[in-house]
């Protein structure tokens, strides 16, 4: 057990990718609560400046990197993972944001003409990424693992 617990705790991709996320997560919560009053439902949900979800995977890829080289399999899965995970988040999670936004619009319509809305809660709007959030997120991720990664044995 203590063999697992030391070879999890020096995982340089690992660490970078949960050091990561919670940086990138932990501060755009606590500029989002400044900016906008702190709620729970919003520190589990998406989409925002930074992407933690960027800042995550590419923490994986460059913690891989040094964990394990540039040649080896696990880097390559890392690689193509960040690149699926960020396509998304431009993409297909950005525009169903957006979609979001225009159903919700309808919706207060249908409210404010006194008819059925159609949907008893608002959908949620902030599910996706621009690309500066994303690249601001890989920044971070890039940052951060480096960084982690010079710390670990």
């Amino acid at each position: 057990m203590k063999e697992i617990l030391l070879a999890f705790a020096t995982n340089k991709a690992l660490i970078s990718a949960i050091a990561a996320w919670a940086l990138t997560q932990g501060g755009k919560n606590i500029y989002e609560g400044f900016k906008n009053g702190f709620s729970l439902k919003r520190m589990a949900g998406g989409g925002g400046m930074p992407s933690a979800h960027t800042a995550t995977v590419i923490a994986l890829v460059v913690g891989c990197w040094f964990n394990d080289g540039g040649g080896s399999s696990a880097f390559a899965v890392a690689l193509f993972f960040a690149i699926i995970v960020m396509y998304d988040a431009i993409n297909v999670r950005h525009e169903t944001g957006q979609q979001a936004r225009v159903l919700n619009r309808i919706r207060e319509e249908r409210i404010a003409a006194g008819e059925d809305p159609l949907f008893d809660e608002p959908m949620e709007e902030k599910m996706g990424h621009t690309l500066p959030e994303v690249v601001v997120g890989g920044i971070l991720g890039f940052v951060i693992a480096v960084i982690v990664s010079n710390l670990l044995p």
